[in-house]
């Protein structure tokens, strides 16, 4: 499974938004790898920042 797939599956699971180290721990990633992977997701607009430094899937 590749790190965005499993940053999503983090998001699905927890159904609340995140910090990106919180979904690094869930997602079994390391931060730098899940940072990376989220900032992909935000810019395909699959996540979106609810309020700094956090993120959730968009709706």
């Amino acid at each position: 499974m590749e790190a965005t797939e499993k940053i999503i599956k983090a998001f699905e699971d927890a159904a609340k938004p995140m910090r990106p180290g919180e979904a690094a721990e869930m997602a079994g990633l390391e931060k730098k790898d899940a940072e990376k992977a989220i900032k992909k997701l935000k810019d395909q607009g699959v996540l979106f920042s609810p309020k700094r430094c956090y993120y959730d899937l968009q709706k």
